[in-house]
């Protein structure tokens, strides 16, 4: 750790909360960074209405590392790790979900939400949904207000990975209410399904889920509402992209041929619907023996940056297999949300996301 981190956490060890203890003792300190004397970091409240009560908290962390030697300027921000617990219990939602989709006159964009981002594969098994969960808690950890919605109707993993159980509540007006989870609000079929039960629906109904999902859901106010598509090029990102307004897609893929097979697959069908792609993730990049830092490439080397190049998008990351974020998945805790290597990895790929103004 360097002097200068030590010295803000000492610092910040100090302040003590109203209800007992420190931001440093409660473990409440994320994506803290400091460069050319510029210092962020976040505060990470239990949920948010917590949140919503630490703003002098908030304004006096700022004020006390701002004394330290060498600070030239702070910026804090506020999020909340879960969801604020409602005074009272709403009534289950009785809405049908999986109806057959509905006419509608105009593309689909929920009120409040200022961007739509898709996450793509050509195939399964690329780490697809482990890339949305991580980036969607990389961006509310930066201070975005960002929504995840798990399109895989068929394979819904989210709930798990972002550690949600039980059925979503509805509003008055009978929109369903998107619990959070890592200051992230969430939708998926999975939170209105038994474990282990399977979704057997034809096109049209899975259209109808996806339609509904869309303009049925109290999304609120959204910098981003980022949608973890199912694998390949079928009815659901034909729907996304004809009736919703998708701001942009990004595809993830592994360096191994038979994925960046798929992966272009889905490429093509994104240039046809004249969705832009943001650019592309190489997941699974490389392997790192933790004992020995032996480097090894188990699905090849370099596949995903030379497509990047040759259809002229950005390479936006190379994510090396980790443990950590596996278990982190299985656990409902996304690596993004704690600390260390991938955790920042997936930092500096949310900050490489909203510098360019795509977020």
């Amino acid at each position: 750790m360097s002097a200068m981190r030590e010295n803000i956490l000492n610092a910040l060890d100090r302040l003590q909360l109203p209800d007992g203890g420190s931001l440093v003792s409660r473990d409440m300190i994320r994506a803290l960074s400091v460069e050319d004397g510029q210092v962020r970091f976040v505060i990470e409240a239990a949920n948010s209405e917590d949140a919503r009560k630490m703003e002098p908290v908030r304004v006096a962390a700022v004020s006390l590392v701002e004394k330290l030697p060498g600070v030239a300027g702070v910026s804090a921000v506020l999020t909340a790790h879960g969801p604020a617990q409602p005074a009272q219990k709403a009534p289950p939602p009785d809405l049908e979900i999986g109806r057959h989709p509905s006419p509608q006159a105009a593309k689909i964009k929920p009120a409040g939400v200022r961007r739509i981002i898709a996450v793509g594969s050509g195939k399964g098994g690329v780490g697809k949904s482990t890339v949305s969960a991580n980036l969607a808690v990389a961006l509310a950890r930066a201070g975005r207000r960002v929504g995840l919605l798990d399109a895989d109707i068929y394979g819904p993993s989210q709930p798990r990975m972002m550690g949600l159980t039980g059925k979503p509540q509805a509003s008055a007006d009978n929109q369903l209410l998107p619990p959070e989870a890592h200051g992230v609000k969430v939708m998926s079929i999975g939170l209105m399904l038994e474990e282990g039960q399977a979704v057997i629906w034809r096109g049209p109904m899975l259209m109808g889920a996806l339609q509904q999902f869309m303009s049925e859901v109290a999304w609120g106010d959204l910098d981003v509402l980022i949608v973890d598509l199912p694998p390949g090029t079928g009815d659901v990102l034909l729907t996304l992209a004809q009736k919703s307004v998708l701001d942009g897609a990004i595809m993830v893929s592994t360096p191994q041929d038979v994925a960046l097979l798929d992966a272009r697959k889905g490429i093509d069908m994104l240039n046809r619907l004249e969705v832009p792609i943001i650019g592309l993730i190489e997941n699974m990049s490389v392997y790192v023996c933790p004992k020995c830092g032996h480097e090894e490439h188990v699905f090849g080397q370099g596949g995903v940056a030379a497509e990047a190049r040759k259809i002229g998008a950005p390479l936006l990351a190379q994510l090396p297999i980790d443990l950590e974020t596996r278990l982190g998945g299985d656990s409902g805790r996304p690596v993004a949300a704690g600390a260390g290597v991938m955790s920042e990895a997936y930092e500096r790929l949310a900050g490489r996301l909203t510098e360019a103004g795509v977020i």
